[in-house]
């Protein structure tokens, strides 16, 4: 019975997301090469993932971060995509938390808010109190995810397929694959608890980073219960002094790239919503569905890009991309993935004080990926390899971060110093440690 629940959600779910998503489809398909009426078409893409509660909007929002997978109308038009979706009203919210901690779930608590502090793609934050007086953050997940999750993604393999019969520029295959193993590893708390803990256990001898305790009693496979961290949103700080959004810079690199760099590990989604900034402009990590573990000798590859770079060593360069999962590799290839390796080390290149991008714009990112794709439709497009998708959305939004604080920066000293000691067989043994610990088993 429960099963055939859930198969009657999800056919509900095929009616009013396949219809939208099919008349999508056909007019996308006749919109030559995107350029007739492509704003409008943008718009209505735009429309149909945004009117959803559902990992399509993050999957929206992820899309308009890949360097030039999508035309800049379409870009920009998936970017606007509001973070949070409608609430579950309360009488929804208390079936979902007696599902979850049982009958009596509002005598777990000394406190619990009706209305909800945020509401997201998968799920929405209540604040709370324990029976112990202490504040924290409940992560209760919209009912029936599972069946969303599924449909989402096949609507998503129709716009790839689209897309790819237009333009073949980007082999969009690994990036699905990687999209919705991400997609569906984020409906599950229990994970997300481990990846917690994960950090907890990175940082937990570093001041400027800090992991939310957990509280087990309070947790289940679709509800997480963490302790309430105080802190500001970053943009609070753009009219700061320098010293002070140029500390908040150092601390969000560190929080992101130290665990890259000495575990392997990295959060791929820098969202506002995913951090805040304490008062001492520390950094406050809020959510850890989004981590993904890499094999040390990925970490390699992107060090031995960065020297290739910096060194114009061609044969090190093939080495990196074969490294990272890139297939065909040949000598016109590498000069146009260089394009995009240039732009995105550019700020590390050279030891002096200057911001991320020292125009303090986009203007060069997207001359350099319109650069990118052009060169890649001469020679018949490319596959990039499922690791790409969340290491370069991360450096995307990071910069992006960055940016918003008009850092100033010695940007080459700081990687420097973070790689110095670098070694593939510590990171494999400190990964393997940790993991273990854990009991994460997988990487993927």
């Amino acid at each position: 019975m429960e099963e055939y629940n859930r198969f009657t959600k999800r056919i509900k779910r095929y009616a009013n997301l396949g219809g939208s998503a099919s008349a999508f489809a056909l007019r996308l398909a006749g919109t030559k090469l995107f350029k007739s009426k492509g704003k409008q078409t943008a718009d209505q893409l735009s429309e149909i993932l945004g009117g959803l509660k559902g990992p399509v909007m993050k999957i929206g929002q992820l899309l308009s971060t890949i360097p030039d997978l999508l035309p800049p109308e379409y870009v920009n038009a998936l970017s606007q995509l509001q973070s949070n979706a409608p609430p579950m009203g309360w009488n929804f919210v208390k079936r979902r938390m007696k599902s979850e901690l049982g009958i009596n779930w509002e005598k777990k608590f000394k406190k619990f808010e009706n209305e909800p502090f945020a509401a997201a793609s998968l799920g929405q934050v209540h604040k709370a109190l324990n029976k112990k007086g202490q504040n924290i953050a409940c992560k209760l997940q919209y009912p029936d995810m599972e069946s969303i999750v599924e449909a989402d993604i096949n609507q998503l393999k129709l716009v790839f397929k689209i897309y790819r019969q237009i333009d073949a520029s980007i082999d969009t295959s690994n990036i699905l694959k990687e999209l919705s193993y991400r997609v569906r590893e984020e409906l599950d708390y229990e994970r997300e608890k481990k990846n917690l803990l994960l950090y907890s256990k990175i940082f937990e001898n570093h001041k400027e980073v800090r992991v939310p305790k957990v509280f087990d009693s309070l947790s289940t496979k679709k509800l997480l219960s963490m302790e309430w961290l105080k802190g500001k949103k970053l943009m609070v700080f753009r009219d700061n002094p320098p010293r002070i959004r140029n500390k908040i810079a150092l601390n969000m690199f560190k929080a992101w790239y130290y665990p890259f760099y000495n575990y392997g590990i990295i959060h791929g989604d820098p969202h506002l919503g995913n951090y805040s900034v304490r008062d001492d402009f520390g950094i406050n990590l809020l959510d850890f569905g989004c981590i993904r573990v890499f094999k040390p000798s990925f970490v390699k590859g992107v060090i031995d890009l960065y020297f290739a770079i910096l060194n114009n060593d061609k044969e090190l360069a093939v080495n990196a991309y074969e490294t990272w999962g890139f297939e065909n590799i040949n000598k016109e290839l590498i000069d146009i993935l260089n394009i995009w390796a240039k732009f995105l080390y550019s700020p590390l290149l050279e030891s002096k004080i200057r911001k991320m991008q020292e125009t303090n714009s986009t203007a060069y990112g997207a001359e350099a990926a319109s650069r990118v794709h052009k060169e890649l439709k001469k020679i018949g497009g490319v596959k990039p390899p499922r690791e790409f998708v969340f290491m370069d959305r991360a450096a995307i939004g990071l910069g992006s971060v960055f940016l918003h604080l008009n850092a100033e920066i010695n940007w080459y000293e700081l990687f420097h110093s973070l790689i110095k000691d670098f070694n593939v067989k510590k990171i494999e043994s400190s990964q393997q440690k940790l993991l273990n610990q854990l009991g994460i088993t997988k990487i993927n």
